[in-house]
């Protein structure tokens, strides 16, 4: 089973984390960060402007620079639909 990764930023520090999604709508996109026992899970939720996606994780801040309609891009074309646009 293929897991899917996307790379988030932590604001603080500016390092950048791959992650594993959980789950991925438009409204919320649920990771897991870490490993067996010691991982955690973090709802990313879109901000007001729609420019990307914010969690927070242990006090920390995190971020997945990707827009609603690249997120929506991204859904459709896992869904198998040809008439998405870029």
């Amino acid at each position: 089973m293929n897991d899917e990764k996307i790379q988030v930023r932590v604001t603080s520090s500016g390092q950048t984390l791959d992650v594993v999604v959980l789950n991925k709508r438009l409204d919320v996109i649920t990771v897991v960060l870490g490993e067996g026992v010691h991982n955690v899970r973090c709802d990313l939720t879109l901000t007001r402007n729609g420019s990307a996606y914010v969690g927070n994780v242990g006090g920390r801040e995190i971020v997945y620079e990707r827009s609603r309609e690249d997120v929506k891009a991204d859904l459709a074309r896992a869904a198998g639909f040809r008439d998405f646009r870029r």
